[in-house]
C-alpha cells in the first residue's frame, strides 16, 4: 500500500516535470505561437477522441453546456497562444516566471465566479507578487513584451482553471476537454483564415523537428498529461496535486538553465523576484489547505 502511493506521488513529479518541460518545447518549435497551438488542440483533439471511443466515454451534452465550454476552449487557446509567444518574444525563463502569477489572479477571480468574500491575507500575497515582477522587470526590462504576454497568459489560465472547476460540478473532465479542445481548434482556424495566410502550402510546410516536436507536445504533455492526472486525483488528494503543480516553473526554469544555457541564464533580481512569486504560491496554497484542516476540527 505504501509503495503504491509512492509509485503514485513520483507519477506526480512526472507529470509536472512534463508541464514544465513543454516551455521547453515551445522554444525548439520553429513556427509561430498560432500555428502551433492549432498543431497541438488538433493533435490532442484526435487522440482524446481515440480515447473516448476505446474506453467508452459518454460524451452526450446539452446547447447551453456547449456554448459554455466552447467559451473556456477559448480562452485556453488564448492561454497557449500568448504562453508560446511568451516564448518566443523573450525565453522560457520569463514565460515561466510571469506563469506563476497565476495564483495571484485566481485569488480574484475565484471569488467573483463563486460569489464570494476577497480574503484579505490573498491581498497581501497579491502586493508581495507584485514586488516579485517589480524585481523582474527592472532586471530584465529588455524581456518586458515577453512578460506582458506571460501575465496576459497567466491570467487566461486562471480564469480558465476556475471556470473548469464549475464546469466538473456537472460534467466528467474528459467530456469538458474534448470539447473545449474542439473549440479552441475552430476558434484557431477561424482567425488563420481571416486575419492570416489561411491554410496554404506553408502553413502544413513544416520540418520533420518541429512536427516530431508537436506529437510529443500533443500526446505526452496534452492527452496524456490529461489523462494521467485524472487518474493520479484517485489516490492522492486535489490540494497536493494542486500545490505539486506549483512547481512547474521551477522545473521549467531548472531545465531551460541547464539545455540552454547562453540564453536563459538571467541576472540574479530576476531569480529572487521569480522564486519571492513561486514562495507565495506555494504559501498561499499552504495556509488554505491549514484553513481547512482548522476549520474541519472547529466542526
Amino acid at each position: 500500500m505504501q509503495n503504491d502511493k509512492f509509485k503514485n506521488y513520483l507519477h506526480l513529479h512526472l507529470l509536472v516535470f512534463i508541464a514544465g518541460f513543454t516551455a521547453i518545447i515551445g522554444k525548439l518549435i520553429t513556427i509561430n505561437a498560432v500555428s502551433l497551438v492549432w498543431y497541438r488542440m488538433l493533435m490532442a483533439t484526435i487522440l482524446m477522441f481515440l480515447y473516448i471511443k476505446i474506453a467508452k466515454i459518454n460524451i452526450d451534452i446539452t446547447k447551453k453546456a456547449l456554448i459554455k465550454l466552447s467559451i473556456a476552449g477559448i480562452i485556453i487557446a488564448l492561454h497557449w497562444i500568448t504562453f508560446f509567444g511568451s516564448i518566443q518574444v523573450s525565453n522560457a525563463s520569463i514565460a515561466l516566471a510571469m506563469f506563476s502569477t497565476g495564483a495571484f489572479f485566481a485569488s480574484f477571480i475565484e471569488p467573483i465566479i463563486y460569489k464570494r468574500k476577497i480574503i484579505k491575507y490573498e491581498i497581501v500575497f497579491g502586493l508581495i507578487v507584485i514586488v516579485g515582477i517589480y524585481l523582474i522587470v527592472r532586471s530584465e526590462f529588455k524581456y518586458i513584451d515577453g512578460m506582458i504576454l506571460g501575465v496576459i497568459s497567466a491570467f487566461l489560465s486562471s480564469l480558465f482553471a476556475v471556470l473548469n472547476g464549475k464546469f466538473l460540478e456537472e460534467h466528467s473532465a474528459t467530456k469538458i476537454s474534448f470539447y473545449e479542445f474542439i473549440s479552441g481548434v475552430f476558434f484557431i482556424s477561424i482567425y488563420i483564415l481571416v486575419f492570416g495566410d489561411g491554410f496554404n502550402a506553408n502553413h502544413f510546410n513544416i520540418s520533420v523537428s518541429d512536427a516530431s516536436w508537436l506529437f510529443i507536445l500533443a500526446s505526452v504533455c496534452t492527452a496524456y498529461a490529461f489523462i494521467a492526472s485524472v487518474y493520479v486525483m484517485r489516490y492522492i488528494s486535489p490540494y497536493t496535486v494542486v500545490l505539486t503543480y506549483n512547481l512547474e516553473p521551477i522545473y521549467g526554469i531548472v531545465l531551460a538553465l541547464i539545455l540552454f544555457p547562453e540564453s536563459e541564464t538571467m541576472s540574479s533580481s530576476f531569480y529572487i523576484g521569480a522564486f519571492i512569486i513561486l514562495g507565495v504560491v506555494l504559501s498561499n496554497g499552504i495556509l488554505k489547505n491549514w484553513k481547512k484542516i482548522k476549520a474541519k476540527k472547529s466542526n
